[in-house]
């Protein structure tokens, strides 16, 4: 198991170049959102703008147009036809990187939706929440995900896609066999959150307690998501947005408390995070 510490990550880290302009920095796309669930990609695209991503676009239901432009107008906005689901994915421009899967909901449509998506999509991605349980109940699709596609699961999410584990081992295995077999990266959330490429296992060193609050995972997809539209590898992206997520709340916990960190402060301090890595 490899330690990712401050020195590993100095090794990957690359300072953004001083004639570099917003066409360069390259362009996410957050596909997220269903009625009540705005607010997941609302932080996963504030979360993209943050982490250094020149342009960020949301793909979301009708229903939240107004809720992104107003929330974030830094971000560009698509919608489906469907008011309140995602029912018809699509898109006229090529992006950098694609996140997908916070707050859309596992309805037929949607499933659907992904389904087609996943069937002509060739962009590098990463895969969250209820994409990850649409994928647990629908493991053939595996084979449609692009190279190094990027998994974020959780917990339960994880059992869903590998099944219970008795130990830590058989988990670790479990996981690894998951990667190895679909050439995939996956971000196990925890204390310590694990990345897995191949048959290499890393440890983020990062984080704390505060992390435990809603919307902390839809955060560190933007994050990840804008990494790899800034062409960083995507072993790499994974493992630096793990390690900035972790280290926003190491940076906060001692000013604000582990209670009153939300995942909207995550997107604060990023700020404070880089300049910690520039230090």
């Amino acid at each position: 198991m490899i330690k990712v510490n401050k020195a590993f990550i100095l090794d990957i880290y690359k300072p953004i170049l001083n004639d570099t302009h917003k066409g360069i920095q390259g362009h996410a796309l957050l596909i997220g959102g269903s009625y009540g669930k705005m607010g997941s990609v609302c932080l996963s695209s504030k979360a993209a703008l943050r982490t250094g991503c020149g342009l960020v676009t949301a793909f979301v239901p009708k229903c939240g147009y107004e809720i992104v432009q107003i929330a974030i107008p830094e971000v560009m906005v698509l919608t489906d036809e469907n008011e309140k689901i995602l029912s018809n994915i699509n898109y006229n421009f090529e992006p950098n990187a694609i996140g997908i899967g916070m707050g859309i909901g596992q309805d037929t449509l949607t499933e659907k939706a992904f389904y087609n998506f996943l069937l002509s999509n060739k962009t590098n991605l990463v895969i969250d929440a209820d994409g990850l349980n649409i994928l647990s109940k629908n493991k053939n699709w595996l084979s449609l995900l692009p190279p190094k596609t990027i998994l974020t699961p959780h917990k339960k999410e994880l059992e869903r896609l590998i099944g219970t584990w008795q130990t830590e081992e058989e988990k670790l295995a479990k996981v690894t066999q998951l990667a190895n077999e679909n050439n995939l990266i996956i971000v196990v959330k925890g204390a310590p959150t694990l990345i897995i490429s191949k048959s290499e296992i890393y440890q983020n060193t990062t984080g704390n307690q505060a992390l435990a609050t809603a919307g902390s995972g839809d955060v560190l997809s933007g994050i990840i998501t804008s990494l790899l539209a800034q062409n960083y590898e995507p072993k790499n992206a994974a493992i630096l947005g793990v390690y900035l997520h972790g280290l926003t709340a190491d940076i906060a916990a001692p000013e604000m408390s582990y209670q009153a960190f939300i995942a909207s402060d995550i997107i604060g301090y990023l700020g404070k995070a880089f300049l910690e890595l520039s230090r």
